[in-house]
């Protein structure tokens, strides 16, 4: 069952990969996306590793758990989309202005969209968390985990990490 899912996972990412790269027609993006999953995702296992045994609830890694980091993920790589469909616009509209200028203000025009997601989402998530059962409480647990992680991956992983990658090929375009 162990290979089996890392069998899936690798083929999810490579899938994951492929899309971001035919929307995109740019590497970067690719490159910046997995980054920003990964990051979301080693961090919610590696503090419900850190904290299994310490908070008042159950933090098993089960068939929840794996739900709610496939739902994060999914959350996360929905946002980094927009905010790359953002920088494609604004390539388009601004083709002079450097790659760094544009990833800024794509990022600083979508910032008012993906704070009141994150906040929105958190709300009702933080109700689940305080007035639901213990059933729940551990998936509710990672999803509020997951989506401020999520959030903070997008704006400061998945951008930055796809401005890395194609910084190259921009500065040579330049000179």
């Amino acid at each position: 069952m162990r290979t089996e899912a890392y069998i899936a996972v690798i083929i999810a990412m490579i899938a994951m990969f492929l899309y971001i790269l035919l929307r995109f027609r740019n590497v970067a993006f690719s490159v910046g996306a997995l980054a920003a999953v990964a990051v979301t995702a080693f961090s919610i296992i590696g503090f419900y590793s850190l904290f299994w045994g310490i908070l008042p609830f159950a933090m098993e890694i089960d068939q929840t758990f794996i739900a709610a980091i496939l739902t994060v993920i999914g959350y996360q790589i929905n946002d980094t989309v927009v905010v790359f469909d953002r920088v494609r616009e604004n390539i388009g509209l601004y083709p002079k202005q450097d790659f760094f200028t544009t990833i800024n203000k794509s990022i600083n025009s979508t910032l008012g969209r993906t704070i009141m997601t994150s906040c929105s989402t958190l709300l009702v998530l933080l109700c689940i968390f305080i007035l639901g059962g213990d059933s729940i409480r551990s998936f509710t647990f990672a999803m509020i985990f997951g989506v401020i992680i999520g959030t903070l991956a997008t704006i400061y992983v998945a951008s930055p990490v796809a401005y890395l990658t194609d910084r190259r090929r921009n500065t040579a375009k330049s000179k």
